[in-house]
């Protein structure tokens, strides 16, 4: 498969991974870079954009990150408290104090950014245009009583995520989460990154597709991990093509914030790699401090709902190396987006890492361990060793 890009010297196992995904995992089209000290090292993409219309995936394609929103929104929070503005282990309700009802008192940023706030959901059914709309939401989430008692059990928090810090984002600093992100990181970064697409960039987006037999028999849609991930029905699952689909411009040009970014891998490797050492010389978007804080593991495990353990340990925001997807060491710090989409930083080994891909991949999908794979052996990182 011919694709487009440059890997420097000693990272062409990086390049040859890229091309076996296209040759043997089904890739439709696809992008990956790495940033290793600030600088990129490998920058690469190939196929096709668009698998209705043939459009070729080129330097400036994006497409749907899916929850690597949460990164984004992650990342702001963390900044936040880096410069003093806020206190994670502090309530909620300091700076929003109309969420301190009906239990959610105590509830703090880090219990949100670990998923063990109790609040993965608002049960209240909300329209399409209401959650996109952002006030409704926030309503809705004040009313909401958590489901179990903050900080006590671990249930993923597929939308209220980016809702919930979002606003507190949102009372810091007067502007909603993909506005201050777009402000205080991206444009100064130049990043193709965003929550909440402007106009001007769909003609740029990839299309999503499923990958075939992609899809087994969903599970039931009054189950609780299947209603917060479809916001109680009001979103498809999958239902990619469906006017609130997460190929429609509709949502993707909202601010989303808990899954709804749109991103070229390009854009959010340079994140992760600000996190981890600066890019081109400028400075850390994080301290060491802040990412030592990070990740230390604070919630995993089977959830409070009876899911079974998937591998998956949180730190602060972040997905930590587990045996959910096996990174460079305890110092990696990450998030994925279904579908496959991934990206990661470590600041020990000084790397930014994203992965991103049109055609969704399922279980046993290898597509991005196989990158990880051959980016750890360019950079010399130990085997991963089995975790406890």
């Amino acid at each position: 498969m011919p694709y487009h890009g440059t890997a420097d010297e000693g990272f062409g196992a990086v390049a040859d991974a890229f091309a076996r995904n296209f040759a043997e995992g089904g890739e439709l089209g696809a992008a990956v870079t790495v940033f290793v000290g600030g600088r990129k090292v490998v920058d690469l993409w190939g196929g096709s954009a668009d698998d209705r219309t043939g459009r070729a995936w080129d330097v400036r394609t994006v497409l749907p990150v899916m929850s690597l929103a949460k990164a984004v929104i992650s990342f702001c929070v963390l900044l936040l408290a880096e410069q003093g503005r806020l206190d994670l282990d502090a309530p909620v309700a300091d700076c929003w104090p109309e969420f301190a009802r009906h239990g959610k008192e105590g509830i703090t940023p880090r219990m949100v950014l670990a998923h063990t706030a109790g609040v993965p959901l608002v049960e209240r059914k909300l329209t399409f245009e209401e959650l996109t709309a952002w006030t409704p939401v926030i309503r809705a989430l004040e009313e909401q009583p958590p489901l179990w008692e903050p900080g006590t059990a671990y249930e993923y928090h597929a939308h209220a995520f980016g809702f919930l810090l979002g606003e507190v984002i949102r009372r810091l600093t007067g502007l909603t989460p993909g506005r201050y992100f777009r402000r205080a990181v991206a444009d100064e970064l130049g990043l193709r990154t965003w929550i909440g697409l402007p106009q001007e960039e769909l003609p740029q987006l990839a299309r999503l597709v499923e990958a075939e037999g992609r899809r087994p028999p969903l599970p039931s849609p009054d189950l609780l991990p299947m209603r917060a991930l479809t916001m109680n029905g009001v979103l498809p699952f999958p239902g990619l093509d469906d006017p609130h689909g997460y190929n429609a411009p509709a949502l993707l040009t909202a601010e989303f914030p808990g899954a709804g970014a749109v991103s070229s891998a390009r854009g959010l490797a340079a994140l992760y790699a600000a996190v981890a050492t600066g890019v081109d010389g400028g400075p850390r978007l994080l301290g060491a401090d802040t990412v030592t804080d990070a990740v230390r593991q604070q919630s995993g495990g089977p959830s409070w709902s009876g899911l079974p353990d998937l591998g998956a340990r949180w730190g602060t925001g972040v997905l930590l190396d587990s045996p959910f997807r096996r990174l460079l060491g305890p110092r990696s710090f990450a998030h994925s987006g279904a579908g496959g989409q991934f990206a990661f930083g470590d600041d020990e080994f000084g790397v930014g890492f994203a992965y991103t891909a049109n055609r969704m991949g399922g279980s046993g999908d290898q597509r991005c361990e196989r990158l990880i794979a051959a980016l750890r052996s360019c950079m010399g990182a130990p085997e991963p060793r089995p975790l406890g």
